[in-house]
């Protein structure tokens, strides 16, 4: 099964809930992020995607890593995503830009009502939550 190297965000709000994002053209919500440039390393294509994506500044030295993971990919069937996912700073408003449709507030105590990754679903939940 092909791979895509991505990384992605755990952005949490002062109430606890996590920032999730659906892009354009799907259904499915996952955390902020995305995949890597060639050479590119993991803090800084994610800081690159936060700035993109969100309109979010943040140092490469506030990420905390949390792990590397794998699962099946939300929104491209047949591929796995193996990604590097980092706790990062809610450092300012955020706004969705670029391919981003949507944003959504999860409770992690309770991760109903709308359809999510399963990177999010099967690791980040369990590990971090």
């Amino acid at each position: 099964m092909p791979v895509l190297r991505i990384v992605a965000a755990v952005l949490r709000d002062p109430e606890g809930r996590w920032l999730l994002v659906r892009k354009r053209g799907t259904s499915v919500f996952m955390q902020p992020g995305g995949k890597l440039e060639p050479g590119e390393a993991a803090a800084d294509a994610l800081v690159r995607e936060l700035a993109e994506e969100l309109g979010l500044h943040v140092d490469p030295s506030a990420l905390g890593h949390i792990g590397r993971f794998e699962a099946p990919a939300a929104n491209e069937a047949g591929f796995t995503v193996d990604a590097d996912v980092y706790t990062a700073p809610l450092s300012g408003p955020v706004e969705a830009l670029a391919e981003i449709e949507e944003l959504y507030w999860l409770d992690p105590a309770r991760p109903a009502g709308v359809e999510l990754a399963p990177l999010l679903r099967e690791h980040l939940l369990p590990a971090v939550g």
